[in-house]
């Protein structure tokens, strides 16, 4: 079954912060739950009033993932257990990356799985930090993938690589 992508309003924020609860809690058991629901639902409500572009996607009317990125920033970026390595996670990370030359975005460096899927997608790593930086006080690692416009473009680090003579 294929997610659909779609914006989302202020009224979707509550199972966007469902979606990042639930996800959080799968993946890193003991990380501390700081926040309650409401106060997770007002922060994903915060992405909005900035600006930012809030997606989700929707398996039927289930939201299965969401993405929250602006300014070169994935800010938020969750997939259900149950909806991970189905596609889900790919498909919101190209719909951002369509938007974005440069892509930066924290992830906690036992976050093992979170890793894997970003540097299967081009995201290198270019920082690690021993958490006093975040409110959870836990060991992250900042990437950055930059997206290519075309394999032939002078302006492409990449680029050069292969064609020397540019």
């Amino acid at each position: 079954m294929d997610a659909r992508i779609t914006s989302l309003n202020d009224e979707d924020m509550y199972a966007a912060a469902m979606v990042r609860r639930i996800s959080l809690k799968h993946r890193l058991p003991s990380l501390p739950d700081l926040h309650s629901a409401e106060e997770d639902e007002d922060y994903w409500r915060s992405f909005l009033r900035d600006g930012d572009t809030v997606l989700g996607a929707r398996m039927e009317e289930l939201l299965v993932g969401v993405i929250a990125y602006g300014g070169g920033w994935i800010h938020q970026f969750y997939v259900l257990p149950d909806f991970q390595g189905q596609g889900v996670g790919r498909a919101l990370l190209a719909r951002a990356a369509e938007k974005m030359s440069e892509i930066r975005l924290w992830t906690f460096q036992r976050n093992l799985a979170a890793r894997g899927f970003y540097e299967h997608h081009g995201f290198r790593a270019i920082e690690l930090t021993d958490g006093r930086g975040n409110e959870e006080q836990e060991p992250d690692i900042l990437y950055l993938r930059q997206v290519r416009s075309s394999p032939d473009d002078p302006n492409d680090p990449a680029g050069r690589a292969r064609h020397p003579s540019k």
